[in-house]
């Protein structure tokens, strides 16, 4: 399950939902789905917290490039990019 991309993952997580929803599941099948749904849940937050951790907005400042964290870009100017 692992080697699912974020969209794949959340794919699988919104057809999950949906038949949970639905309610024509057996409990046993229910709780299967329950529990893939939950691993699927935690495999999109990593590659999402992943994503947050790679995104950084590069500043040229003084001639210098630093890197800001991407949380931080509405503290930008357009003259500072």
């Amino acid at each position: 399950m692992s080697k699912k991309s974020f969209e794949e993952a959340l794919e699988a997580l919104e057809q999950i939902t949906q038949e949970l929803e639905d309610g024509d599941l057996s409990l046993e099948k229910s709780l299967k789905k329950f529990d893939e749904g939950i691993k699927l849940a935690e495999l999109c937050n990593h590659k999402l917290e992943e994503a947050q951790q790679k995104v950084d907005l590069l500043l040229k400042k003084d001639g210098k490039l630093i890197s800001v964290p991407f949380n931080n870009s509405d503290s930008v100017s357009d003259d500072e990019a």
